[in-house]
């Protein structure tokens, strides 16, 4: 059993030794830093993309219900926005009839150039109903939004995210009341939507142009939608609304043709993914800490045959085997545990400046598998060097030049 006393003459004898040779002692730890520092990055960043998600997703509700063609996001391995159906106005209206739904909002898009002036900028165009944005929950930020009414007149009204409208304009003040060209059809800019950063929309909403869907036959003659969003009355009703909305379009469409998915179906599925490819990312950083490993049982090995003799001149006045063995493994442990706290400490600071701009942050995981994983690499690549000097002859120690 191992007192306290003796440990701390260990720990002790541990940095008498590292102070003889301070830049080894640095260098040595500096692969487990580097390690270390690149594991918990990635994890802090992994959590912080995984609750960024989270909370795009929240601002939607729990009321979402999404109307796919093909097999969606749903959970049973489909690919999604693969094949499918389009969706046409008769699935509108057969869906607006049923009793739970609150607001329904049909999607047309379209990659194309929005044009002021002498300026223009490429955007996905969305057509779509007034309802549109009380389901996807985005408001506006200057002017205002197109209504029900705007789209069953087809007002050439165009609402604007807050990036096109600042590259194209400079501000979204200065967007509202003008007019601009799609597809050489006028249109003017009736409002700019408050910068959101993603939301339903994707990542790129704040790039997006929206138009009511009747003023889009220009671009979609056919009066084809790629998908339907549909607001519940209420969070009880959302799976009895889901089941009603694929028994009416399986009266037209094949089971495999199309996919209703709720936000929370969705959400589910983007988190599985980043928590697969934030593990391989991981994964991929720790190769650095068995580097650093290596590299600290290369410098115990060299720090054993410098050290040969003063092992022996132990040996002679009684140091045990498992003295010198506890010694150098000690050391070991403590190099590693050194870069450890260092690749924390540096890790955190970079955490720190960017949760300004992003949600990264450190959990409890993340600290103890840093510090238990280098304490590890510390003891495992620690033991062969220790029981290499272990295991010397006190004699031939003593004679060893």
């Amino acid at each position: 059993m191992i007192n306290f006393s003796y440990l701390v003459f260990i720990i002790k004898s541990a940095f008498f030794d590292f102070s003889r040779n301070k830049v080894r002692t640095i260098l040595t730890s500096l692969g487990i830093l580097i390690g270390v520092f690149s594991v918990v990055l990635l994890m802090a960043l992994g959590l912080g993309l995984k609750k960024y998600i989270e909370q795009q997703f929240q601002s939607l509700g729990q009321n979402l219900l999404m109307v796919l063609p093909g097999q969606g996001f749903s959970q049973n391995g489909g690919q999604g926005l693969i094949g499918g159906i389009q969706f046409d106005e008769k699935d509108v209206l057969k869906i607006k009839r049923l009793k739970n739904v609150q607001a329904i909002a049909p999607f047309f898009t379209k990659t194309l150039k929005i044009e002021y002036k002498n300026k223009s900028q490429i955007t996905t165009l969305l057509a779509t109903t007034g309802d549109a944005f009380k389901v996807i929950k985005v408001e506006a930020a200057r002017g205002s939004l197109f209504t029900n009414a705007d789209n069953e007149k087809s007002a050439k009204a165009v609402i604007l995210g807050a990036e096109i409208a600042n590259k194209l304009f400079g501000s979204g003040e200065k967007a509202v009341g003008e007019a601009v060209r799609i597809q050489k059809e006028r249109f003017i800019v009736k409002g700019v939507l408050k910068k959101t950063g993603g939301g339903a929309l994707g990542s790129e909403t704040d790039m997006r142009a929206i138009i009511p869907f009747r003023s889009s036959y220009f671009l979609n003659p056919d009066k084809k939608f790629f998908a339907i969003y549909t607001e519940a009355k209420d969070a009880k009703s959302v799976l009895t609304l889901k089941d009603d909305i694929k028994k009416t379009l399986l009266k037209r469409y094949n089971e495999d043709d199309f996919t209703v998915s709720e936000s929370s179906e969705l959400l589910n599925t983007i988190n599985s993914i980043f928590s697969v490819l934030n593990l391989v990312l991981v994964a991929i950083a720790a190769i650095s800490l068995v580097v650093g490993g290596i590299g600290i049982m290369n410098i115990m090995y060299v720090s054993v045959t410098e050290r040969i003799k003063e092992i022996g001149i132990r040996r002679a006045i009684g140091a045990r085997k498992f003295d010198i063995l506890y010694q150098f493994l000690s050391e070991s442990v403590i190099l590693s545990l050194f870069g450890g706290f260092l690749g924390l400490f540096f890790a955190g600071l970079i955490v720190l400046a960017v949760q300004r701009l992003f949600p990264a942050y450190l959990d409890f995981g993340s600290v103890f598998l840093a510090l238990g994983v280098s304490s590890a690499i510390g003891i495992v690549f620690g033991v062969f060097p220790a029981k290499k000097a272990a295991d010397l002859s006190p004699i031939d120690a003593i004679r060893y030049e």
